[in-house]
């Protein structure tokens, strides 16, 4: 038979974690039955139904099924369980599966009764853009303490950091009218006690609810979505030697850059200014996030930024140069770095998102990240 481009295995948000610090997918069954489990996406529901009927964390992984050969693995397609049809066979992969095979993470959760509806076909490793909404729409979910259902989406909660936006918010559809979403964030956020309103617009065409929300006093947010291949020998901005580096750091070592750079409306001290950095041991809970830093001739961590490793997908965030040291190459050095970092984990893809009407996005242009997509949020602040 054809086998498909790319195969799905179930997990929970903290398995996926463990894969990702094991390097491989390698649950319990191999030592039963000698093989992870894999389904097609119109067979995936049976396992489901059998094994997490009701279950509301669920993941889908979308495996590529070249990356599981490549790694020496074997696919057999095989007959499931009594009960399943007759002529069905599944992919059985006999040996651990290595999470750079991983293209995409999806958040896959039942219907009412329990039971689950056979998702979409999963992206295959070109679909650039349908990876990286597959993370920006799992993201908030994976690491949510609460989800509740909203019009038109769900709203996040995550009660360690309930002054986060991003793990706070509805993520909702452009279709859903703007006073929908006004009234969905004062009954879900307000009514948890958050002191903000937020939402990401997700569809085809999400700017005239944005813009409609902005005239009623929300702030708006248009970024676009960069990406930049990986694998094919070359990093941003030339060779590694080439200017300052960037080597990992820890959260303590970073922080001060960050806290330096964003919310400057506030007094230096403020709680909440100090703690927005705080949001990325709760990321860690669901992606492998790591923290790299740029150095002075002294030591002294003069810009930072994270990389989350998502299986084949890194997504660079909070890329930050302190300002006395802009133009000197700080910059250029989180990029290889991150780099680096992400081809070490067997990723083909880093990512980014940029003000759609900032310098950065330039910036970013000219070391070889191309615009792909658009992402629209909104919100207020009390």
């Amino acid at each position: 038979m054809n086998e498909p481009a790319t195969l799905l295995h179930l997990a929970t948000p903290g398995e996926w974690r463990a894969y990702l610090s094991a390097g491989a997918i390698a649950p319990p069954s191999p030592a039963d039955v000698g093989f992870v489990h894999l389904s097609t996406h119109e067979q995936v529901v049976l396992p489901a139904d059998r094994l997490f009927r009701d279950r509301r964390d669920l993941l889908l992984l979308a495996v590529d099924t070249a990356a599981i050969e490549a790694a020496g693995v074997e696919i057999r397609w095989e007959p499931g369980v009594p009960g399943d049809p007759a002529s069905m066979r599944f992919p059985h992969a006999y040996g651990p599966v290595p999470t750079s095979a991983v293209l995409a993470v999806q958040t896959f959760r039942p219907r009412r009764d329990g039971g689950f509806d056979a998702p979409p076909a999963p992206p295959d490793r070109a679909d650039h853009a349908a990876r990286l909404q597959a993370f920006a729409d799992s993201m908030p979910r994976r690491v949510a303490t609460t989800e509740v259902p909203v019009t038109g989406g769900v709203a996040v909660l995550q009660a360690d950091v309930p002054w986060s936006h991003a793990c706070n918010q509805l993520l909702v559809d452009d279709m859903t009218a703007a006073q929908d979403i006004r009234a969905e964030a004062d009954r879900v956020l307000g009514g948890a006690g958050r002191r903000h309103r937020c939402a990401t617009l997700r569809g085809p065409d999400p700017g005239p609810v944005a813009r409609e929300l902005g005239r009623s006093g929300w702030w708006v947010q248009h970024e676009v979505v960069m990406t930049r291949p990986l694998g094919d020998g070359s990093h941003p901005d030339g060779p590694l030697d080439d200017g300052p580096v960037a080597g990992p750091a820890t959260l303590a070592e970073v922080r001060q850059v960050w806290t330096e750079a964003w919310r400057t409306d506030l007094p230096a001290d403020d709680p909440q200014r100090l703690r927005l950095p705080d949001r990325y041991p709760v990321d860690d809970q669901g992606v492998d996030v790591r923290y790299l830093a740029s150095r002075d001739a002294h030591g002294a961590v003069v810009a930072a930024a994270a990389c989350a490793i998502d299986g084949a997908t890194a997504v660079l965030d909070a890329v930050e140069t302190a300002p006395a040291h802009r133009r000197k190459g700080y910059g250029d050095a989180l990029l290889r770095g991150a780099a680096v970092v992400a081809e070490a984990a067997g990723c083909d893809l880093l990512a980014l998102d940029a003000l759609a009407d900032d310098w950065p996005r330039h910036w970013y242009a000219r070391r070889g990240f191309t615009v792909i997509d658009e992402t629209w949020a909104a919100g207020r602040q009390g």
